[in-house]
């Protein structure tokens, strides 16, 4: 099955594209402490915006520290916001879903009434209002966005329980004696994932442009820790001497969001049911 899916994602150039980016900036993050060329907190008055250069290719800001070193290690940062955030919005989730699907009736209508309220408030302003009241900081950010980011998830959970339940596989796992918790966890969320991994690809995205969102509005990541939001700040403030602090934070911002959701429509296609209608050479 894996090798259908992966012939089917690679007919798509975008995606595949999208993928190396994905896995380029994940090697990035990881390596960042040995391809930084300097500290990125390190400051340095005689170098002050300094325009790009050879020693320093991507400019420096307002306090001489180099941007590029700051890009990398803000790489990480964004990185491991989105993947933390997009694991904690699948586990609820799916564990909401997964309820609701099974059992039916009046706790479907419960649950799923409780995921209507919560996809009625606007998202973006409910994490601002949170941020607010609580300290800024990367592991509120992305507990907060986790908790606002799961209703899709649920909802595609649902869906894939409310037809998979009515399988003879599950008739035959209650004929044995299985309980719910085994019947739902063992033999029915691990075929309703496929969905699950398509959102949670859009998901990293969203957390993504969110974290840089409020990182550049001041409630996110806060310096000198760096991050693409944050530089981008500098950015606003000094664009009429340094346009490079807006424009390669930028341009990092939408290439990795850009490179998420091509992976994430080429996944959505590879994975497609409908599409599964195996030639006979692809099948060898």
């Amino acid at each position: 099955m894996l090798k259908i899916i992966w012939r089917r994602f690679k007919r798509n150039p975008l995606a595949v594209a999208g993928l190396v980016v994905v896995v380029g900036l994940a090697l990035i993050a990881l390596f960042a402490p040995f391809l930084a060329p300097y500290d990125p907190t390190k400051i340095d008055v005689n170098k002050v915006f300094s325009p790009p250069s050879l020693s320093h290719p991507f400019g420096t800001d307002e306090l001489g520290r180099d941007v590029l070193s700051r890009m990398i290690w803000g790489s990480r940062v964004s990185l491991k916001v989105g993947a933390i955030a997009v694991g904690i919005a699948i586990f609820i989730g799916s564990v909401i879903g997964s309820i609701a699907g099974y059992y039916g009736k009046a706790i479907d209508a419960i649950l799923m009434r409780f995921v209507d309220v919560m996809l009625a408030f606007p998202t973006f302003f409910l994490i601002l209002a949170v941020i607010a009241i609580v300290e800024p900081s990367i592991f509120t950010i992305m507990v907060v966005i986790g908790v606002t980011g799961w209703m899709d998830v649920a909802r595609l959970v649902r869906a894939e329980f409310l037809s998979l339940k009515e399988r003879e596989f599950v008739a035959a796992a209650k004929a044995i004696g299985a309980s719910d918790f085994r019947i739902i966890f063992k033999h029915l969320l691990p075929n309703a994932l496929s969905p699950v991994f398509v959102a949670a690809t859009f998901g990293m995205a969203g957390a993504i442009l969110i974290e840089s969102s409020l990182s550049f509005l001041g409630l996110g990541v806060q310096p000198p820790e760096p991050s693409w939001g944050n530089i981008l700040t500098s950015g606003k403030d000094n664009i009429t001497v340094a346009w490079w602090l807006s424009v390669y934070p930028g341009l990092a911002i939408l290439i990795t969001v850009l490179s998420y959701n091509l992976v994430g429509e080429g996944l959505r296609d590879a994975l497609d049911p409908r599409l599964w209608t195996e030639s006979p050479k692809e099948s060898r």
